[in-house]
């Protein structure tokens, strides 16, 4: 039997399923998906929950939903004893795409062995993952990823700022700990670049106001939480990062360019602390003849000429060195990650025309975690995927959360921390990650709770297979090492 084109037609546009639909996120759903893993040689089996989970109002009220994905392993019996990993991205108004399909979750993105697109694109098994040792859960915040505010009253204060940020946040775990029956496990909170300020005020947050206390805090490409460095200090705490992207390009004197990096940076970091500083501490009275031989010392380490850093005062911005050290090849730096390069419309000015990698990133993960999300977790919706979201103006006011962590771990024995940096890392640099270290307790008695690992990548260690694999070993261990032994007591 034939029919007319315009019966299949009607019947097209008769669809219920082709209505136009609101384009509105459910504030409370779950999907849940069974998977198998493989890592370190070990297979076992676990569950992926994803789905939203509302923020309330003081009143009760559903203002905004949160987008998560939760792993966890069906084959362990007693989550009492097994640890719980809660991580976040940074931006602000970055998703938590980064860390989850590329550095510490069961699926891989598809990208070569130092992190550049490669298609096909989509996701393969993450063989290096820290499932086997704990669970994860991966968070949006508010207009990152798929989370939504719902409210459109609500004012935007309610969640674009450090404290704001912190305080909702800290709420929304306590639910979802409660939810799923994760108050006697040991917790651990993992956040990258501005995440790291976020993490840093929750490990507060959490334990003076919702009573929840944390085994560690891991600190991935760490921002300055707060704590003082301007002039002197950030100048020359930029020269160590300069010696090391000089050093992967291969532009340095053939002494320096021979030894290994991790030969090479201690001692840029020791002229950038007892040279370096003082100098630009006497600003326009040091001498001439001395400024003049700094200079030409700062060249001899970072590959740029010493004419140039005599232009901006020894004070020279990284945009600049982005620009600057392969200007003669016609490239530019990236900013997060100074391996990927980039080309200008000129090779005059100040600095980049766009972050080469961050454009190479959003090239792979985007396709890959929408793809992922909707086709092998099964969350279906038409909502857009913000990798970066709108959450600006942010009120970066009151930022304490390098006191705020100290005071946690003063107040825990149990605390820990552990910072992991990538040495060509141009945003949140190695060494501005080690100073951090160094003043999250000037008391120096908490040091032998407080750890550092740098990897041979940039601001995502982890895109580099050699690090991934090193990256993930020492979150693997920091867990270890920072679960007390049975009736342990937490105490000084």
């Amino acid at each position: 039997m034939r029919f007319p084109v315009t019966f299949f037609l009607l019947l097209l546009f008769a669809s219920p399923r082709v209505l136009p639909q609101n384009r509105q996120l459910p504030a409370d759903t779950t999907v849940v998906t069974l998977h198998e893993a493989t890592v370190k040689g070990q297979r076992f089996p676990y569950k992926a929950i994803t789905g939203t989970q509302p923020v309330w109002d003081a009143d009760g009220k559903v203002i905004a939903a949160l987008h998560y994905t939760y792993y966890l392993r069906t084959d362990s019996k007693d989550n009492t004893t097994r640890p719980l990993v809660m991580s976040f991205n940074g931006g602000p108004g970055s998703a938590s795409v980064w860390m989850h399909i590329a550095y510490t979750g069961p699926r891989l993105l598809n990208i070569d062995d130092e992190g550049y697109p490669v298609q096909p694109y989509g996701v393969r098994d993450n063989p290096y993952s820290i499932l086997d040792v704990a669970d994860i859960v991966y968070v949006n915040p508010v207009n990152t990823g798929y989370s939504r505010i719902l409210d459109k009253e609500v004012k935007k204060e309610t969640f674009f700022g450090v404290k704001a940020d912190i305080k909702y946040l800290a709420e929304w775990l306590n639910t979802f700990v409660t939810r799923y029956n994760r108050w006697r496990s040991p917790k651990y909170l993992i956040g990258e670049s501005y995440g790291t300020t976020r993490v840093s005020g929750l490990a507060l947050e959490l334990q003076n106001r919702h009573w929840m206390y944390l085994n560690g805090v891991i600190l991935v490409s760490p921002t300055g939480l707060g704590l003082d460095r301007d002039g002197p200090v950030m100048a020359a705490n930029r020269l160590p990062y300069f010696a090391a992207a000089a050093w992967y390009h291969k532009v340095l004197p053939p002494e320096l360019q021979q030894k290994d990096l991790t030969e090479l940076l201690p001692e840029v970091e020791a002229y950038a602390i007892n040279t370096l500083t003082p100098a630009l501490v006497r600003g326009g009275f040091l001498p001439a003849a001395e400024k003049q031989a700094v200079a030409e010392k700062f060249a001899y380490y970072a590959g740029i000429s010493a004419t140039s850093i005599l232009q901006n005062n020894l004070d020279v911005p990284t945009a600049f060195f982005w620009k600057e050290l392969l200007r003669d090849k016609g490239l530019t730096l990236g900013r997060l990650d100074s391996r990927y390069l980039g080309i200008d419309e000129k090779e005059a000015g100040m600095r980049p025309d766009y972050s080469a990698e961050l454009t190479s990133w959003l090239h792979s993960f985007t396709p890959a975690i929408n793809y992922y999300l909707q086709q092998e977790l099964k969350f279906k919706t038409d909502i857009k995927y913000n990798m970066f979201g709108p959450v600006h103006p942010w009120d970066r006011t009151g930022n304490h959360t390098g006191e705020n962590l100290r005071l946690a771990m003063a107040e825990n024995p149990n605390l820990q921390v552990l910072v992991q940096s990538g040495y060509f890392d141009g945003a949140t640099t190695y060494f501005n990650a080690k100073y951090t270290l160094w003043h999250i307790d000037p008391s120096g008695k908490m040091q032998g709770r407080l750890r550092f690992k740098g990897y041979r990548s940039g601001h995502m260690m982890y895109l580099r297979a050699e690090d991934l694999i090193k990256a993930n070993d020492d979150l693997r261990e920091f867990i270890r090492q920072t679960l007390p032994a049975k009736g342990q007591p937490a105490k000084y």
